[in-house]
């Protein structure tokens, strides 16, 4: 492998559960950490405290990137309803941002979301995430209304149909 970020990133896997439990909780955590919000309104303690919860196999799932010999990044979904799933939690390690993982992280959460036979997804974001905003965006997503109470200011929600 090269010393570019693009050339480091080398898999996606699903997490396994309670094998992955430390992995997954402790990028959760520094997403949540990075963000320089309380989670608290989304029940996130309560969520690192039941994982994978209705992250849980066969209507979600968590899935991890790994550089070398390290958990890098993090992606997760969760069903909505019968037809719409949410993507939660994109997470990629700062050093390894730009290498491709989150773009490998969320085609991986699409694909399972198709199918496990959602025909929608949807996320939500901060102005702040540009990165993740225009990532998103090339993946075919747009602005839609908001699907849930979120009172942190300009907060966008995204979503797309899938195939």
């Amino acid at each position: 492998m090269t010393s570019s970020g693009a050339a480091r990133h080398r898999c996606i896997y699903e997490a396994r559960f309670p094998d992955d439990l430390a992995r997954v909780r402790a990028l959760f955590e520094e997403y949540a950490a990075g963000l320089g919000i309380d989670l608290g309104f989304q029940g996130f303690a309560e969520e690192l405290a039941g994982l994978p919860g209705r992250y849980a196999r066969p209507t979600g799932g968590v899935w991890l990137a790994v550089a070398g010999d390290a958990v890098v990044g993090c992606i997760a979904l969760r069903p909505l309803d019968a037809e719409r799933a949410e993507v939660k939690r994109l997470y990629v390690r700062p050093a390894l941002r730009g290498s491709g993982a989150g773009r490998a992280l969320a085609e991986r959460a699409l694909a399972a979301a198709a199918g496990a036979g959602y025909r929608r997804v949807l996320l939500d974001t901060l102005p702040s995430m540009t990165g993740a905003i225009a990532l998103y965006r090339s993946l075919g997503f747009a602005e839609v209304a908001a699907y849930y109470h979120n009172p942190v200011p300009d907060t966008l929600y995204l979503g797309r149909e899938l195939p």
